[in-house]
């Protein structure tokens, strides 16, 4: 060992000092100091960067299937809108209902266990937040159906593979609910979209419960994380990319039907966003879905 000698040719103690200051910290003092770091950056990460999503019902089967766990950027549209084709994470307004049943209210010890995990992104998802697949941006016209029975978006058919279960062409539409696969043209109003899920035949959405705003869009899920075996991106259709630019919005809301979708989020964490919004109002932050 080397020993670091004054000018007397003695250990300087000073140095000594230092050495028995820098003792390796005890594990049971150490491991509590580390779970609270890594509890405060989840709740970072959580809150400004990515979350996870619990898919708690069948309405975008078979994209996305009930237990999966997808992953959402919510820094994304703090620069752009919504893309056609794009999954998204979004609060519902006031005409979505959930689908999934609400429960018993959990006891004390239940709120705190939820509130930890909703912090850190291990809880079930609440019932205004949803997850559907962009069909519409603003200035769209989107009706259903042609010869074929397609989706049509400013008068182009779109060839949906991944719509396994489709609605029914002989069912009449019914204002307030999505059994019928047709629905009269809706133009998409300004600073909205118009979502719908894969399974078309349960999904309830803007086909009966309207389109979204835009600010009420928590992230773009763009990933299935669990279980291993499903591991996927969510990219966006090829079908989409024939659509042009769409025709700037009428000034007028136009009524649309609804859309419904219930969908569990299991928080994850955010980091520190430096990103200005792009002239929309704050998003809440804490937010659950429903598929």
């Amino acid at each position: 060992m080397v020993q670091v000698l004054d000018d007397n040719g003695t250990v300087d103690p000073w140095r000594r000092r230092a050495r028995r200051t820098r003792k390796q910290m005890p594990l049971w003092q150490e491991l509590p100091l580390l779970l609270i770091v890594a509890f405060c950056l989840a709740v970072l990460i959580r809150t400004f960067l990515l979350q996870a999503f619990f898919i708690p019902s069948g309405s975008m089967e078979d994209t996305l299937l009930v237990g999966d766990r997808v992953l959402v950027n919510k820094v994304v549209y703090d620069v752009r809108d919504p893309v056609r084709g794009e999954v998204v994470v979004f609060r519902g307004t006031d005409r979505w209902v959930a689908q999934e049943p609400t429960g018993p209210p959990p006891d004390f010890a239940g709120k705190i266990a939820r509130t930890l995990g909703d912090l850190v992104g291990v809880s079930r998802p609440g019932e205004k937040d949803f997850i559907k697949r962009v069909i519409g941006v603003p200035g769209d016209r989107v009706r259903c159906c042609d010869e074929q029975g397609r989706v049509l978006v400013n008068d182009i058919p779109l060839d949906e593979p991944y719509v396994i279960r489709n609605s029914p062409l002989d069912v009449p539409p019914n204002p307030g609910e999505c059994r019928s696969r047709r629905f009269d043209e809706v133009v998409v109003p300004p600073d909205q979209i118009f979502v719908m899920g894969d399974h078309r035949l349960v999904s309830q959405d803007a086909r009966c419960q309207g389109p979204v705003p835009i600010d009420n869009v928590v992230g773009r899920a763009f990933m299935v994380v669990w279980p291993s075996q499903r591991w996927a991106s969510l990219s966006v259709p090829a079908t989409f990319a024939q659509l042009s630019r769409p025709a700037a919005a009428p000034a007028q809301p136009v009524e649309a039907t609804p859309v419904g979708g219930v969908v569990l989020i299991v928080p994850m964490a955010g980091l520190m966003s430096v990103l200005a919004r792009s002239g929309r109002s704050p998003r809440a932050r804490r937010r659950r879905l429903h598929s």
